[in-house]
């Protein structure tokens, strides 16, 4: 792994099997990527633009990573104060890699879980989280069944972040109960972030 905390240049690119936290109290600190099929790190310009629609600061928020990957994300948020960031992830040594930066980095709020995130996501009380982060593998057929299982778990206001390799519309969000609040695009990533039919902004 990657030694966190380094000081790294502004304008400087990650290296190969690398990427960078990119904002908050952790930013420039670096992150491997494992070779792994469809472990595909969230780009930082997609990661610096859904922190921008969040807001920058996450305090008292709780933060589910359903597919966590490399953990970027769940880093991100916690790097700008989530209380609780829950990191799902069924591969043991990409779990086994968030957890040993978490802990180097005294990340208290971070909960690294090896399991199914959809079922892991199913299984969360109700009504309960702030943000969930929705990035599964481009090639599998998880998009929906995570939708649908992120409903019922979000707060009162809570959002919900889906990348995804097609843009979503409203029209296939309306009988998830959705609300496509922004859309972005960045080479082949399209990001969206989405809320509760009953929680517009």
């Amino acid at each position: 792994m990657s030694r966190p905390g380094l000081p790294g240049q502004g304008s400087e690119r990650a290296l190969p099997g690398r990427v960078r936290i990119i904002g908050g109290i952790y930013k420039r600190t670096p992150i491997a990527v494992a070779q792994r099929p469809g472990l595909r790190p969230t780009p930082d310009r997609v990661r610096e633009t859904l922190f921008n629609w969040l807001g920058q600061d996450l305090s008292g928020w709780q933060v589910v990573d359903v597919f966590a990957g490399t953990g970027a994300l769940s880093l991100e948020a916690l790097s700008r104060g989530a209380a609780g960031v829950q990191a799902f992830e069924r591969d043991t040594q990409l779990a086994a890699q968030i957890q040993a930066l978490g802990d180097k980095l005294g990340a208290q709020a971070l909960s690294v879980v090896r399991g199914d995130g959809v079922a892991l996501l199913r299984a969360l009380p109700a009504g309960q989280v702030h943000l969930v982060l929705i990035d599964p593998p481009f090639d599998s057929d998880l998009f929906v069944p995570a939708l649908k299982a992120a409903v019922p778990a979000l707060a009162e206001g809570g959002r919900i972040y889906l990348e995804a390799p097609v843009a979503w519309t409203q029209a296939q969000l309306d009988p998830l109960g959705l609300q496509l609040l922004r859309q972005g695009r960045a080479g082949a990533v399209h990001f969206h972030l989405l809320a509760g039919q009953s929680r517009r902004a």
